[in-house]
């Protein structure tokens, strides 16, 4: 019993401990990178996100076209990206 209440307490501090450094998220712009080209169903649905996205965050939303490849360009870029939940790639999945 005694170690169920150490690992709740410990679950508490380090919950409370995260709650500024979520509370700081976005504090620069979001970037959604979209493995299709401009003017496209999913470019035109991924701007009709990220308006309403940007307004809910207070950060300006950044739609970033990057077709070729299959998707792997875009992949790649956001591979490459620092991992701080400041890129996103929006992908598609295709049922065979």
């Amino acid at each position: 019993m005694q170690k169920l209440i150490r690992v709740l307490a410990a679950v508490g501090v380090f919950g409370i401990i995260a709650i500024p450094a979520a509370a700081q998220y976005p504090s620069k712009p979001v970037r959604i990178v979209v493995p299709f080209s401009p003017g496209g169903a999913a470019d035109v649905m991924t701007r009709v996100v990220a308006q309403p996205l940007s307004e809910t965050l207070g950060q300006p939303v950044v739609v970033d076209n990057r077709p070729g490849a299959e998707g792997a360009v875009a992949g790649e870029v956001v591979a490459k990206s620092a991992p701080d939940g400041y890129t996103i790639l929006f992908a598609e999945v295709r049922a065979c």
